[in-house]
């Protein structure tokens, strides 16, 4: 039994198979194919860069990566207007641009932003990059607003522009902003709107609008109701929009109104900016001051400035 056992020892296929053993290194791991998420950032925002913000923020729901490269500044400045520096100025005041990244900016400026004393509104349109403006009836200058014979401030919940905005976190939704009351006539010899502001606007054709309504609308029962009761005098003459530019642009247009019970927006005309002005003074009206008949039952809302291409 000795002689057996010592016999093992001394084989020398012993020792060879126990040194293979344990000499043998073990297989490499399989090889995996690289995915999106090893793709340096910087080459992913180079990518973001060229789609549009809605695109983006879905992208950045894929990783890491291109969570990360979402927040690039260069790829959300390449979005945002030349001039934004100056629209952040004269919206949210001096400084805000320092503390913000180029993204916060841009949903800043998409969202609907109130300022001078809350009777305007401006936001950017996230389809077009365009800057959209909107003028409470509390911002204008109305001609007996101050006599309640004439004209009233009502409370109401149809003051209000809808638009498919975006506040950005990678997501966009829908909202709809209100000033919560309209300028309401009740019945006047001499109807008068004048309005007159100044805003850097970017480069670009631009049209303005007066948002009116002929009628009171209430609600009953959960319904709406428009009381037309106090609608006269404005199928006899037209009314005329016009506005100026300071640069010496002027257009005009005149309409009859009717359609009583619906919201209308009357086009006034439209202007050009070029960016060779760091603003542009608007100024703009709304007449019908033939004194032969009275008009009455109007609901003046607000004056909305759009780009052209705006729908």
């Amino acid at each position: 039994m000795g002689s057996n056992l010592s016999s093992s020892f001394a084989d020398p296929n012993i020792f060879s198979l126990v040194g293979s053993l344990c000499l043998q290194p073990s297989p490499p791991p399989p090889r995996t194919k690289p995915g999106l998420g090893d793709l340096p950032e910087s080459c992913v925002a180079l990518v973001l860069e060229c789609l549009n913000p809605s695109e983006i923020c879905r992208l950045a729901k894929l990783n890491r990566a291109f969570r990360g490269a979402s927040w690039a500044d260069f790829v959300w400045e390449s979005k945002l207007p030349v001039n934004y520096e100056d629209l952040i100025r004269r919206v949210f005041g001096d400084g805000l641009e320092d503390k913000l990244c180029k993204r916060e900016v841009y949903t800043r400026l998409c969202r609907a932003n109130t300022f001078d004393g809350g009777t305007k509104k401006a936001w950017l349109d996230k389809r077009t990059g365009g800057i959209c403006l909107c003028i409470a009836s509390k911002g204008l200058a109305i001609t007996g607003i101050d006599d309640r014979r004439y004209w009233n401030h009502i409370p109401t919940e149809e003051s209000r522009y809808s638009e498919n905005n975006a506040g950005i976190d990678l997501n966009f939704h829908c909202f709809a902003c209100s000033f919560n009351s309209v300028a309401y006539l009740q019945q006047i010899w001499w109807f008068e709107v004048n309005g007159q502001f100044e805003f850097p606007f970017p480069s670009g054709t631009y049209s303005l609008f007066f948002r009116l309504q002929l009628g009171r609308a209430t609600k009953r029962f959960g319904r709406r109701i428009c009381n037309t009761e106090h609608v006269h005098g404005w199928d006899i003459k037209p009314v005329q929009f016009q506005l100026w530019t300071s640069d010496g642009q002027y257009a005009s247009s005149q309409c009859c109104l009717d359609d009583p019970g619906k919201w209308n927006l009357c086009h006034a005309g439209d202007f050009v900016v070029d960016g060779t002005n760091s603003s542009t003074k608007l100024t703009f009206s709304m007449t019908q001051i033939d004194c032969t008949h009275t008009k009455g039952g109007l609901c003046l809302d607000s004056v909305l400035v759009y780009p052209i291409h705006v729908k």
